[in-house]
């Protein structure tokens, strides 16, 4: 072990609620060598999902700062934890709203301060999108680095020119392919945990329950399909509409056809009891449940709101969500439990596992100390 201390990254994290974005930046600090990198996680103090043990036993610190909507104490708290600390790296990954974490690094005479960009607009929050136009050109002026997860989001945010110009670093939604391949006893498992039959046909959703990811307009699919009991939904996440789809699942009195996992630590094995992966978002910055499904070749349908990139596998289609209901219900009735097979491979020649990726991230950061870009 070198004993040279390592360099301490300030990673700005907003509210964790255990979406994922914190756990792309979680899969990033497990991989990195941390003889030279760690990760201090700076979090609102209003967070409902911190995983404070994992941190800390792998070196990390967790430190709490007042909610941004407390703009003064928030930007206050921040200078002085910077200046405490003496960080040369910020990497903010709140989007718009790094404006006021790089604010308070500028202010704090940070050395590298780094917007990393997770998502785009949906035309449905358009009260949540004047604030990002309003937010989005000012990132531009306390940050000295760019970042994206995708293409998309890099150009949204920083804009076109500089996307071609290379000022825009990708850093890809990298995870642990080995855990995500198909594993028939976790299927089996859980589909008895769930009293899910092998008849079942099981269409599942991952992520924070809430507006983007709308999983109302998921439950909306399976009323439709009612005349088929076979059909069974499973939703894995928590959020803040949460109440709203169980009163809505009561409505349609279908809680037999419909489990609510809630917040779990082995999403990974939950892909295994799904027959088909849907992900019918607004919006998403990348979709980084797809990828995840993807390394099982479980079939998905998704919303044209994913980008592209997402896409490794031939087995996933899109679909607009201005389309008739019906087309997104003959999708679905199209597909049969297909031979599930590992496609990790995929992920790795794509540049979505983790264990290589992270290496690029510690070349970034090595890039960024010695002046170089």
């Amino acid at each position: 072990m070198s004993d040279k201390e390592p360099i301490r990254i300030a990673m700005i994290m907003g509210k964790m609620a255990g979406g994922g974005v914190e756990s792309i930046v979680l899969n990033y600090f497990r991989f990195i060598d941390k003889n030279k990198f760690q990760f201090d996680f700076i979090c609102d103090e209003d967070s409902t999902y911190i995983p404070y043990n994992e941190i800390e036993k792998m070196g990390g610190k967790v430190i709490l700062v007042p909610p941004y909507q407390k703009m003064l104490k928030y930007h206050m708290t921040l200078k002085k934890i910077f200046k405490n600390n003496n960080y040369q790296i910020v990497h903010s990954h709140i989007n718009t709203l790094s404006v006021f974490s790089l604010f308070a690094a500028w202010r704090a005479k940070v050395k590298i301060r780094i917007a990393h960009n997770h998502a785009t607009t949906s035309k449905k929050e358009w009260k949540r999108n004047i604030v990002k136009l309003v937010l989005r050109p000012l990132n531009r002026l306390f940050a000295n680095t760019y970042a994206a997860c995708s293409k998309k989001t890099a150009i949204w945010m920083f804009g076109e020119k500089n996307f071609k110009k290379g000022n825009v670093i990708i850093i890809n939604n990298a995870i642990e392919t080995n855990k995500f391949c198909y594993n028939e006893i976790a299927r089996k498992r859980l589909r008895d945990k769930y009293k899910i039959n092998d008849s079942d046909f099981v269409i599942g959703q991952v992520g924070r329950i809430m507006q983007t990811k709308n999983q109302l307009f998921t439950l909306n699919l399976l009323k439709k399909m009612q005349d088929d009991n076979k059909f069974k939904l499973v939703f894995v996440g928590i959020g803040p509409m949460e109440e709203e789809l169980k009163n809505e699942i009561d409505k349609c009195n279908l809680n037999d056809r419909v489990i609510l996992t809630g917040q779990v630590s082995n999403v990974y094995d939950y892909y295994n009891m799904f027959d088909l992966f849907i992900l019918p978002s607004y919006y998403e910055g990348f979709g980084m449940a797809l990828l995840e499904a993807q390394v099982t070749n479980l079939p998905a349908i998704v919303s044209t709101g994913v980008p592209l990139e997402a896409k490794i596998a031939d087995n996933v289609e899109f679909v607009d969500l201005d389309d008739k209901i019906e087309v997104w219900i003959e999708k679905i009735k199209q597909h049969s439990n297909d031979m599930r097979l590992d496609n990790s491979y995929l992920l790795v020649n794509k540049g979505y596992d983790i264990s290589t990726e992270c290496k690029k991230l510690e070349e970034f950061y090595s890039n960024l100390l010695r002046g170089e870009k």
